[in-house]
């Protein structure tokens, strides 16, 4: 081999290997920077949630819903693998699991059709189609509104701002009704006419919410602002 080819092919190693470590530097720092931790959902969940009920850290279901039983799931397998527990799925509690988030595809909106009928079939079940289409209406007027979380899991993992996320309803499987009310929702039907509040009169206690402008009534709620 001449001299002058052994000198092209050394450059192009070296360029080949730039170009390798490059594309590994890029790929670590997009992978640390993928985390799950309450409020996510999607095919990631659902296989954190699978694996931690296969190997015995939950009983509940894989709905693909990052709730409070996952938090503490995670943090059960955390501290009996020697990691930070924090309940958060980081690059290191999702290595330890042997997950890659890469490998999963995945629609935002079909997440966001899956956590809002959740909402809906534990908030109004057994109310008329319009009152949980609704329900959903409310949700995302909320996400809109500046006084509430601007995203849809910030909105429903709100600390007490829905008593069936944290009374089990939510865990609950959700009615085929609620699905299509979650559709509805997202695609701009709001029966609600833009409230950003509803309560049961029979089972409300709180004076705050019985002074709210009301705007409709649905079923056996009242939808105000």
């Amino acid at each position: 081999m001449s001299k002058r080819l052994k000198l092209t092919f050394s450059i192009a190693l070296v360029f080949a290997i730039n170009i390798a470590i490059i594309l590994l530097i890029q790929w670590q720092t997009s992978a640390s920077a993928v985390t799950y931790m309450q409020g996510s959902s999607g095919d990631v969940v659902k296989e954190i949630q699978t694996k931690l009920r296969n190997w015995g850290y939950t009983t509940s279901t894989a709905d693909g819903v990052y709730g409070p039983r996952t938090v503490e799931a995670v943090k059960y397998f955390q501290s009996k693998n020697k990691l930070t527990v924090d309940g958060i799925c980081g690059p290191q509690t999702l290595a330890a699991m042997g997950i890659n988030p890469s490998v999963y595809t995945g629609g935002s909106l079909n997440s966001d059709i899956n956590l809002l009928a959740r909402i809906i079939s534990a908030e109004s079940r057994g109310e008329p189609y319009q009152g949980q289409v609704a329900v959903g209406a409310v949700v995302l007027n909320r996400v809109k509104h500046p006084s509430f979380p601007n995203t849809l899991a910030g909105v429903i993992y709100q600390k007490g701002a829905f008593t069936a996320v944290v009374d089990g309803q939510f865990d609950q499987p959700v009615a085929e009704s609620s699905k299509r009310a979650a559709q509805d929702a997202l695609n701009g039907f709001d029966p609600s006419g833009g409230s950003i509040y509803y309560f049961n009169p029979v089972t409300a206690t709180s004076t705050w919410i019985l002074s709210r402008p009301q705007i409709v009534t649905i079923g056996r709620h009242v939808f105000c602002k």
